[in-house]
């Protein structure tokens, strides 16, 4: 596993080195060693960022902090890298599970009632079988819970880069901003990893 240093008005140190590489250690058990790692220490106006950015096959993740001195960053960053590698890999082994189901699915939250073997045709030589699947008329659906979070909204203009970073930073699957130009866009993490993009008219 390659990891990549880069200092922002900052020298790294063995200490900082270590202090990534146990955390990485961490990672390595959950997500396998498959991945490379970019670590980008900056140091602005007194506040010491972290951003550590993790590559596994489907996407990067990105742990981003910053505290008041570099080893809190970057403890925080890859406590972040941590939260995303097991949802990460949850929804990994949620979607193998159901590629491997049979191919009597659960359809809408029921599954299939019963089947029914009918015949179809003018007469019973020329009659073709047939299965007919029935399905519950009414789909089962689940009490729903509202909960009101400002932390998926962004307060002011951001690019789609930076808002993709935020999404990340706050460890969300929706994210509501503004571009520089006014426009209302929502980013969206689809089941599979992929951040998805919304234009709202």
């Amino acid at each position: 596993m390659n990891v990549e240093y880069t200092g922002r008005h900052y020298e790294i140190t063995p200490v900082i080195r270590k202090s990534v590489e146990t955390g990485l250690a961490k990672l390595r058990k959950i997500l396998g060693d498959k991945f490379e790692t970019k670590v980008v220490l900056a140091v602005e106006k007194h506040r010491h960022k972290a951003e550590i950015t993790i590559s596994p096959r489907n996407g990067p993740l990105v742990g981003l902090a910053q505290a008041g001195d570099m080893i809190a960053a970057v403890n925080e960053a890859l406590e972040h890298l941590e939260k995303q590698a097991v949802k990460y890999k949850t929804r990994w082994r949620t979607r193998k599970r159901h590629n491997h189901k049979n191919s009597q699915q659960k359809w809408n939250g029921g599954s299939p009632q019963e089947n029914v073997q009918v015949a179809v045709g003018l007469s019973e030589t020329t009659a073709l079988p047939m299965i007919v699947h029935k399905f519950p008329s009414v789909a089962k659906s689940t009490e729903v819970h509202l909960v009101r979070s400002n932390d998926a909204v962004a307060m002011h203009p951001m690019t789609l880069e930076e808002a993709i970073k935020e999404a990340h930073f706050r460890d969300r699957d929706v994210f509501v901003f503004r571009d520089p130009k006014g426009k209302l866009m929502i980013l969206h993490r689809t089941r599979d990893g992929k951040m998805e993009l919304i234009e709202a008219p």
